[in-house]
């Protein structure tokens, strides 16, 4: 029986059952005593049930996905290879640190190891605390040092258990998001059971646990939440000081734990932008949350030790710009519909200037080159011409880079969480053109109205909105990011269809407006789509759960033990970034390159050891991983033989594009590629010619590894 340690809890202030989003128009001082006693008794008792459901779900979630996770690779009976083997790719490089400073003999030890690591790239020193966002490693090292639990608990399940311990925060963030915007704690409810239902799209900590996203997903979670509170108007000074507080601590964990915070906080300032240009929230307001962003990041760049990445951002160029923008156009939300427009456009444009020109001065003076491959790789997915560059093509080639496949809104719409989306969407950014146009016109009526209907946008919705818009472009441009998007998705939908104000539109509009049928509606439609869920998708989460599994990959065991006790402690590897990350963990051995990629050096370095799959000859690759000071390398047979990607995206390919030579079997290829002047090194080295024999001496050997030691430079 697996247990799961609460890490965190949520703590709701101000959330009333009965429309406490639309702040309604109620004189207390018309009621009577007694009535104002039992509504006050109702909604502490709906504050209660709420927030009861809100730690139960998020727990249950928890378990779930705990359970999940044991039942697939059955984690609990494998051996500890098999267990770090599991973490694949750069989630065993990031889990490899967490095990350095457990084994290390003191903390201060520990982080010297980390602060000044010669192991995990070759032949130089790095600080990984600088480099990588692997604070949170180090945090739970330290607690687990720290705390008693050594003799009931082991390192990797307290690991893990954190990890889903933070889903649990997660799931509670959604609900509680979900509840403010509605008024009504059944949409947190809901917004939980589509979280869980389409997990295929909205989560994937049960195969990937230590990826960063995993730890940062549910700080921004919380970041949404508490912002979604601050927004509404007439708060109490106490209330927005402490909101204030919470939005600056989970942007900076949000950041702390995420390579890729500063791109999405970017989007969240674009959204912050567009909503104060078309007056749809307060300025002051606006002013707070790109201060807490700059602060918050520039926080995580000290503890980075001043991580240049971090100091070239978009996101500080960006939000600088803006507040010097307001500073130097003045009036701007005054005028006529044209006027205004013109001044927008105008504001739109100097931003825009500054932005880039802060950001290409930054990079000067930083001569930053860490997040050139992303510029690359966009440039060349957005059709802005063909490039040959390995870094992008190496992106572009991967599906989790490409186009949110189609087959993704069929499982959205089995839950009928896409078209719940689709209709509260379609609705709320109606609702928001008639807002701006109304703001953007300068009108002496305060409301703005759609025929004889009148519209009111609130700020935490136009944010909510606007947020799930540019996320969802996003999320359909890059799948990876997906993620992102389809559990907001759940909280945008499930509010909708909860809300009041929608409803009310939407009746008004048909002429059918009664204030029981909006009751009726916002309790009815959830309560039924639930009953659906649980009716369709229990059964099969009951078979999830009793399916057992386990883990199996002999021939990457082989091959770990095999170096652990075959090659000296000290010998450095050479070989693909997501093999040897697991090389790291597994065998503490040195590495040539690894999967963080955030690194223009180590990406050269990357390329020059994949030469082991290009047409290059035995002596330029001998030299070349020599030149890292590499002992081994390792041939992975479903690299050379790739055929999961078509031709022109395999490696091999990419390689060959790089290298100026022609792609190998049938296809067209580019006027100016070559033909290449050496045979495939991967598939030649097999031959035991004498070229190869003279520079690698093979030592191990299975069904998908060759290893390979090379010759010392005499």
């Amino acid at each position: 029986m697996m247990s799961i340690r609460q890490r965190k809890e949520i703590k709701t202030t101000e959330v009333s059952e009965d429309f406490p989003a639309q702040g309604e128009n109620v004189k207390l001082g018309d009621k009577l005593p007694s009535g104002y006693t039992s509504r006050r008794l109702w909604k502490i008792l709906s504050f209660t049930i709420g927030g009861a459901i809100a730690l139960c779900i998020g727990l249950l979630t928890s378990v779930y996905f705990a359970t999940l996770h044991e039942n697939d690779l059955w984690f609990s009976n494998i051996k500890e290879v098999e267990r770090e083997i599991s973490f694949r790719t750069e989630c065993g490089l990031y889990y490899s640190y967490y095990k350095q400073m457990l084994q290390a003999p003191t903390l201060m030890q520990g982080f010297h190891g980390l602060i000044y690591d010669n192991k995990t790239e070759s032949m130089r020193t790095i600080n990984l605390l600088q480099r990588m966002n692997i604070y949170q490693e180090v945090f739970l090292s330290i607690l687990y040092r720290v705390l008693p639990i050594q003799k009931y608990l082991e390192p990797v399940y307290f690991y893990i258990y954190t990890l889903f311990g933070l889903q649990a925060v997660y799931v509670t963030a959604l609900y509680i998001t979900s509840w403010l915007l509605s008024g009504t704690w059944l949409s947190g409810l809901l917004a939980a059971f589509w979280y869980v239902t389409n997990r295929i799209d909205t989560t994937r900590v049960e195969f990937t646990i230590p990826l960063r996203e995993n730890w940062a997903l549910p700080f921004f979670a919380i970041q949404i939440a508490a912002i979604t509170y601050f927004l509404r108007p007439n708060l109490q000074p106490l209330c927005e000081r402490l909101t204030l507080l919470a939005i600056f601590i989970s942007t900076f964990l949000f950041s702390l734990t995420w390579q890729f915070n500063q791109f999405m906080m970017l989007m969240q300032a674009l959204v912050l932008f567009i909503l104060d240009s078309l007056d749809m929230l307060p300025a002051v307001k606006a002013t707070w949350l790109y201060g807490i962003q700059i602060t918050g990041l520039l926080l995580v760049c000290i503890l980075q030790f001043f991580n240049s990445m971090i100091l070239g951002s978009l996101l500080i160029s960006f939000n600088l710009s803006v507040l010097i923008a307001r500073k130097l156009q003045k009036n701007l939300k005054t005028g006529s519909f044209l006027n205004r427009l013109g001044k927008l456009l105008l504001h739109l444009f100097v931003v825009l200037c500054l932005t880039l020109f802060f950001n290409n001065i930054i990079k000067k003076i930083l001569n930053l080159k860490s997040d050139e491959h992303i510029f690359k790789f966009l440039k060349a997915k957005f059709g802005f011409g063909a490039t040959r560059d390995f870094d992008a093509n190496l992106y572009l080639c991967e599906e989790a880079f490409g186009l949110l496949p189609f087959n993704t809104f069929e499982r959205l719409s089995d839950t009928l969480l896409f078209y719940a989306y689709i209709f509260v969407l379609s609705i709320t950014v109606i609702a928001a053109l008639v807002v701006a146009f109304h703001n953007l016109s300068d009108s002496t009526n305060p409301r703005s109205k759609m025929g004889n209907c009148t519209v009111d946008l609130k700020p935490e919705t136009a944010y909510n909105l606007i947020h799930t818009i540019l996320f969802g472009f996003l999320a359909l441009s890059t799948m990876r990011m997906k993620y992102l998007w389809t559990s907001h998705m759940c909280v945008f939908a499930s509010f909708g269809l909860c809300s009041p104000e929608i409803w009310e539109l939407l009746l008004k509009l048909v002429h059918l407006y009664n204030p029981k049928r909006i009751c009726i509606m916002r309790y009815s439609v959830p309560i039924l789509i639930l009953l659906y869920l649980c009716y369709k998708f229990w059964p099969g989460m009951m078979d999830e759960l009793s399916e057992l599994r386990e883990f199996y990959d002999p021939d990457t065991v082989e091959l770990m033990n095999w170096i652990n006790s075959n090659t000296p402690i000290k010998a450095v590897f050479a070989g693909s970034m997501q093999l040897l990350a697991g090389v790291k963990l597994c065998t503490g051995r040195t590495l040539t390159n690894h999967p963080h990629y955030e690194d223009s050096s180590l990406r050269e370095r990357t390329k020059a050891v994949y030469q082991i799959y290009a047409k290059r000859s035995p002596e330029e690759v001998h030299a070349l991983l020599r030149s890292f000071g590499t002992d081994y390398v390792i041939v992975e047979d479903s690299i050379c033989y790739e055929r999961r990607h078509h031709r022109g995206c395999r490696l091999r390919d990419l390689l060959d594009i790089a290298n100026g030579h022609m792609m190998d079997g049938p296809g067209e290829n580019d006027p100016d590629l070559k033909p290449a002047d050496h045979p495939r090194f991967c598939e030649e080295i097999k031959r035991n010619l004498p070229g190869f024999m003279a520079h690698f001496t093979r030592v191990f050997q299975n069904k998908t590894f060759h290893v390979y030691k090379l010759t010392r430079n005499k």
